[in-house]
């Protein structure tokens, strides 16, 4: 009888794998080198925006939540440097994986407790996370101007390691 459960398991798992596989295979690979996955989501206050519509500026695509240390560190320098480039061709997208929130409401809390004036896009259904594979918050793609990513990072950042990677990416 155990061995009849534990092959029924066996099985189940397979069958599921499979289906992993084959789904992963018309997905893009995220990494160095390879054009950054298309997405659209919708800020915290409203607006539909895609990466697609950043073509020709350098973007800063950070995914991060709120009860997370280091994400708590650099947003301070995140704005910062959003405040000195905000006029530039280089643009900060940050993602907060609001699927892994208690609620959008610690999000908007969050963003008014640090006075953070970019533009917040809502992962509600983790789209996002699983498409760049996100396994570590936060994390950070340099994206330059024809769409291909240059730089990942993983762990927090400051002002002069933004400025550095997203003028390396021009």
């Amino acid at each position: 009888m155990l061995f009849v459960w534990i092959g029924l398991i066996a099985a189940n798992s397979y069958v599921s794998a499979e289906e992993l596989t084959d789904s992963r295979q018309t997905r893009p690979v995220v990494k160095i080198g390879n054009p950054a996955p298309n997405f659209e989501l919708t800020t915290l206050s409203g607006e539909q925006i895609k990466l697609s519509d950043y073509r020709g500026k350098v973007v800063i695509l950070n995914l991060w939540a709120t009860w997370c240390p280091p994400c708590k560190a650099e947003m301070p320098e995140m704005q910062s440097f959003y405040e000195k480039s905000r006029n530039s061709d280089i643009t900060l997208l940050s993602v907060n994986l609001t699927a892994q929130e208690k609620n959008e409401k610690a999000v908007a809390d969050f963003v008014a407790n640090y006075q953070l004036t970019f533009p917040i896009l809502l992962d509600k259904t983790d789209t996002v996370g699983k498409l760049y594979k996100t396994i570590s918050i936060p994390t950070s793609y340099i994206i330059d101007r024809e769409g291909i990513i240059r730089e990942k990072i993983i762990g927090p950042m400051d002002e002069e390691k933004l400025a550095i990677l997203a003028h390396g990416a021009s």
